[in-house]
């Protein structure tokens, strides 16, 4: 059977990545999962991961239960500790730091709804900002950069499957991470692929598909997206 590209060892550079990380459920099965390997019941012979242990089960179970509060809460016209559009981002900002593995600053703008898989995976750069319906399934570490903006409905797939059919009958999955640079603009309804590195000060335009790495300082657009100009660097 066919394993794409899910990997058959650690890999040691995710796990310094997943180090400096908070909130995660560390365990011999997370390093193999964010490493890219096969679940632990498929495939005997390869070296894999079990995705349904107690410390990845209540993992995502805390991450959809924040997804729950952060996008369902709104406080009340009384109520004092949240009483203005600045106090709520403010709360909202500190939720962030409960669930997601780094944030950067105190600028971090996310509008609910956000749904993530585990919300430790990730990690936010200073000034980020994302527009409504946000999706990060964060199966492998999603490192995003300095102000970097989203528009709406973007979805980062971190987490994949094999092109074989038998492969997906017996539940196989798999992770690759996603880098974003910084200073890029994510338009809305994009969608960016498992193992994509997206250069620093990229545009994507609206709708598009990543499927392959950008190189820095570029404009792509189409399904799957292709580089049709370049900028000018800053510093």
């Amino acid at each position: 059977m066919a394993t794409s590209g899910a990997a058959q060892h650690k890999n040691e550079e995710q796990l310094a990545l997943a180090r400096t990380l908070h909130n995660v459920p560390w365990c011999e099965q997370y390093e193999r999962m964010i490493s890219g390997m096969l679940p632990l019941f498929i495939h005997a012979y390869l070296p894999r991961y079990d995705s349904l242990v107690p410390e990845l089960a209540n993992a995502r179970f805390k991450a959809r239960a924040w997804c729950h509060r952060y996008n369902s809460y709104f406080p009340a016209p009384d109520e004092a500790s949240a009483s203005s559009f600045d106090s709520l981002q403010q709360l909202r900002t500190g939720w962030l730091r409960e669930l997601v593995g780094s944030v950067k600053g105190d600028q971090a703008f996310i509008e609910p709804p956000f749904y993530v898989d585990y919300g430790c995976n990730i990690r936010l750069g200073d000034r980020f900002y994302a527009n409504f319906n946000l999706t990060i399934l964060d199966c492998g570490l999603v490192t995003i950069g300095d102000r970097v903006m989203f528009g709406p409905n973007v979805s980062i797939y971190a987490a994949t499957h094999e092109t074989d059919v038998q492969s997906r009958r017996e539940n196989i999955e798999y992770a690759r991470p996603v880098v974003i640079g910084d200073d890029c603009w994510v338009g809305g309804n994009v969608v960016i692929l498992p193992g994509v590195t997206v250069g620093k000060g990229c545009t994507i335009a609206a709708g598009a598909v990543v499927s392959r790495d950008i190189p820095d300082w570029s404009v792509a657009m189409g399904q799957p997206a292709r580089v049709v100009k370049t900028v000018r660097p800053v510093d």
